[in-house]
């Protein structure tokens, strides 16, 4: 989503120093040449550049402050118990801290994290590590570039990181996914910023129903993070008490979406308990 002013205040053009050079020509691409030199003198061309990165400086700058806010964000119940019980090898993009990958590695014989921004891979690892999860690997790679084998993973997974931006995954990021995921796996985006997009490129799109909250630790916590990346929800969460805030409250969809599809098997004959085995709707989906 795109930062609120309250998020893009907390940086400054020396904060772009955090970047390695192979981010920096991600994230920075296609930005005016005459914009970004007027960055150290001109705050408009700084907060138009700084709306482009600021989750980027975030994620590096302030790990800490990230995981605290993702930390309540509790994807709807049931898209657990629509993915795969049992995977062989799987991949996760855009990894984060672990909202995902620490409720996915239970399932997985080997499971690949992939993370480009180091601090959150640090903390996935060590969050890893502290839950015994030993048969997870955390690697550095982009949605356009994983380092992973054609044709490795049997299922392919995204939480909350994959957008229809190609600076966070998009048409390139989807064509990565395809390549890294096996005949007949599965590729799987949970909480779609665009499902329309998405059924454009072949994915069906599954909703599930109920009240969701975001959890925060305390109504203190609640407002102080709002205050930051929800400042329009402030008065109502104080005005209420409130320590689990509704995503509608907060201008968001709530984490009850997914966009799946199956990868074609280039060859007839393929053993679907060759490739995954577990949940899906009715069962249907997990071979």
């Amino acid at each position: 989503m795109p930062p609120p002013d309250t998020l893009t205040r907390r940086f400054r053009p020396e904060d772009l120093s955090v970047f390695t050079e192979e981010e920096s020509a991600r994230y920075l691409a296609g930005i005016d040449p005459r914009v970004m030199s007027r960055i150290h003198q001109d705050s408009e061309a700084w907060r138009a550049v700084c709306e482009r990165v600021a989750w980027e400086l975030l994620y590096r700058l302030d790990p800490d402050l990230y995981d605290r806010l993702t930390e309540g964000e509790t994807l709807h119940p049931k898209i657990m118990d629509w993915l795969p019980t049992r995977v062989r090898t799987a991949v996760e993009l855009g990894a984060g801290t672990g909202r995902l990958t620490v409720q996915l590695a239970p399932r997985c014989e080997q499971l690949i994290a992939v993370e480009p921004a180091a601090p959150l891979a640090r903390r996935l690892a060590a969050k890893l590590r502290s839950f015994g999860l030993s048969k997870v690997e955390v690697i550095k790679g982009f949605f356009d570039a994983v380092p992973v084998p054609d044709g490795w993973a049997r299922l392919v997974v995204a939480c909350s990181s994959f957008t229809s931006d190609p600076a966070h995954g998009g048409a390139p990021g989807l064509s990565e996914m395809e390549r890294v995921c096996a005949e007949e796996g599965l590729i799987v985006v949970i909480w779609p910023d665009d499902t329309e997009w998405m059924k454009r490129h072949g994915f069906e799109t599954v909703t599930f129903s109920g009240q969701l909250t975001l959890k925060f630790q305390s109504v203190e916590e609640a407002v102080e993070l709002s205050r930051i990346f929800y400042p329009h929800a402030v008065p109502e969460i104080i005005r209420g008490n409130l320590q689990e805030v509704p995503y509608e409250t907060l201008g968001m969809t709530a984490p009850r979406m997914l966009s799946w599809k199956r990868k074609a098997a280039a060859r007839s004959g393929v053993m679907a308990e060759e490739l995954l085995k577990g949940s899906g709707p009715g069962r249907a989906h997990s071979a």
